[in-house]
């Protein structure tokens, strides 16, 4: 049967979906071009058009996948709620033993990123973005008289470098704390960050 012929945006989509599911299953570093292309059907030259290097096609499929979970952040925080009840529903799903599906990956990058710059760039400038976000609804909070965090740009960086922090000790090892553990956990640094009475729950 013939191939469907996709724009070029169809095909670049497409690309990076297979691009995740490979690194996903592979890892970031042993990826090949010659994967994605065995798993779609097509030749290594027509992903190399493009994208005209693996390190590339790497970074863009990260850019893809963890801009699919910004959206969804963004998406939680732009509710009308309370912010601490929008910041609290984030980390939630943030947590690693939330719904946020980037972990994986997020992992792998930080990984490969130590040793290529294109990826590294890519996943400096999507870490701003996460903290960039809880930043602005932080700084809303303080600014309604919900909470007195003295310092919100900090505290997002915290924050988010511990959830960070509990993502590799889930996704890497095994034996760890059970999900409700961690939920309290992740609720009651926010708690501390916030300057609220932590409620662990």
């Amino acid at each position: 049967m013939a191939r469907v012929r996709l724009s070029v945006a169809e095909r670049r989509e497409e690309l990076l979906r297979a691009a995740v599911e490979q690194i996903e299953a592979r890892g970031a570093t042993a990826v090949r071009v010659a994967d994605v292309a065995t798993a779609l059907g097509v030749s290594n030259a027509l992903v190399l058009y493009h994208f005209s290097t693996k390190e590339q096609l790497v970074a863009a499929a990260f850019q893809h996948a963890a801009e699919g979970d910004l959206a969804e952040l963004r998406r939680i925080l732009g509710r009308r709620s309370p912010a601490v009840r929008r910041l609290r529903a984030a980390v939630r799903w943030y947590a690693p033993t939330g719904q946020a599906k980037g972990w994986r990956l997020w992992i792998e990058a930080w990984a490969a990123g130590l040793r290529d710059p294109e990826l590294r760039r890519v996943a400096a400038s999507l870490d701003q973005a996460w903290k960039a976000a809880l930043t602005a609804v932080i700084d809303e909070g303080v600014a309604a008289g919900e909470f007195p965090c003295p310092d919100p740009a900090g505290a997002a960086w915290r924050l988010t470098a511990y959830l960070d922090g509990l993502a590799v000790q889930t996704m890497v090892y095994t034996g760890g704390l059970s999900r409700t553990a961690m939920l309290q956990w992740a609720d009651a640094a926010l708690d501390r960050e916030l300057g609220l009475p932590t409620t662990g729950s």
